[in-house]
């Protein structure tokens, strides 16, 4: 799978990307800038979509873009220690901001976000995201674990995927009707960044989460997403929004890829918790975390359970400090509500408790009381 969508031309791979975020609701989103371009004939959404992967492949993509960021307004981000809350207060990843976008035809990429307290850079080798951010002087760093071929009849396989033809419109239309959890809208013609566009909207049928839901435009010649968005039920603006306000395609230079942070940042290496079958949190000698979820669909909580760690001098909460407290049974944690859900984290018994879910705070509370 990997070898294959290495393979893919990049108008075909960004589409791949930008399908998944939306229909997969965990996005990342976008600032549309709509102006008085260009728009595309009225056509069916998966002629549309068809219509984006036989685009022929572009060299590269350069544009200017715009964030919009409400996900974490009313939160107290201001308050807290430095390099805590306040801190992330002044990133423009939470705060939006605009800037420049590169993507190279081999896939790598950056982002680049102004702000007054100092640029946010992102960076994709093909290999490691890094993202800088200048307002902490701090270089955060993921690696993914690769995924490799373990025998000759899986590279074979990989090889032949390579050459796989895009989706038919019959193919689609079958995927689009097997979204049964969420209402897919029409590909609306529309204009972003002055290139003639689509738009489809992503409505979760199931009623009582935060996400109202999200939106794909993408460019209707090139196949290349120009817009995603997500949309809370508290406001019919969205909550997160990344748009092109100007594009243009060709080669982008590589020189554009050479980052150097100072060389006095601090870097901080990102582990994501892995979650090994079978295991559990009670046992004294695991160390991996537990991962459950109560509830279905869309309004399910995920409860992430893991050994404290100890001799840990104050909290052990991987939310920032300065946040607002409530109590879990007569214990303090620490809650973050936002725009499109709650993140909850207290600790109890040796045990840390993260609870995350696109719910209330009330709803994730009333979870974690039944822990």
């Amino acid at each position: 799978m990997t070898y294959f969508l290495r393979r893919l031309p990049l108008s075909r791979l960004l589409l791949v990307c930008g399908l998944v975020l939306v229909l997969g609701v965990s996005l990342t989103a976008i600032a549309l800038a709509l102006g008085s371009g260009p728009t595309p004939a009225p056509q069916p959404l998966a002629d549309a979509v068809h219509q984006a992967f036989v685009a022929p492949p572009v060299e590269g993509v350069s544009a200017r873009v715009q964030l919009t960021d409400h996900l974490l307004e009313g939160a107290n981000l201001a308050t807290g220690s430095a390099g805590g809350a306040g801190g992330l207060s002044s990133s423009p990843l939470l705060t939006g901001g605009s800037g420049r976008l590169w993507i190279a035809k081999d896939g790598r990429a950056r982002l680049e976000l102004q702000s007054e307290q100092g640029d946010t850079q992102i960076y994709y080798d093909g290999h490691t995201v890094s993202i800088y951010d200048a307002s902490s002087n701090t270089l955060y760093r993921y690696t993914p674990k690769p995924m490799e071929a373990t025998s000759p009849s899986s590279k074979a396989g990989a090889e032949g995927s390579a050459h796989h033809e895009p989706p038919s419109v019959a193919k689609i239309e079958e995927a689009i009707s097997h979204l049964h959890h969420v209402d897919v809208s029409g590909a609306t013609p529309t204009d972003v960044a002055g290139q003639p566009a689509y738009t489809v909207r992503v409505t979760p049928k199931e009623s009582g989460s935060m996400i109202a839901g999200a939106e794909l435009s993408w460019d209707a010649v090139h196949g290349v997403p120009l817009r995603a968005a997500i949309y809370s039920t508290t406001s019919a603006s969205p909550a997160i929004e990344l748009a092109a306000t100007e594009v243009s395609y060709g080669q982008v230079d590589g020189s554009v890829f050479n980052f150097k942070p100072p060389a006095n940042a601090k870097v901080q290496e990102i582990v994501l918790p892995s979650e090994e079958p079978g295991t559990s949190s009670k046992d004294t000698h695991d160390e991996h975390p537990n991962v459950t979820t109560h509830g279905e669909g869309i309004t399910s909580v995920a409860v992430i359970e893991s050994k404290a760690k100890s001799g840990a001098q104050g909290s052990s909460s991987p939310l920032p400090e300065g946040l607002q407290k409530v109590k879990i049974n007569g214990v303090e944690a620490t809650e973050l509500p936002t725009e499109l859900g709650t993140v909850l984290s207290f600790e109890r018994a040796g045990l840390n408790y993260v609870l995350v879910g696109a719910v209330s705070p009330a709803a994730v509370e009333a979870v974690a009381k039944g822990l």
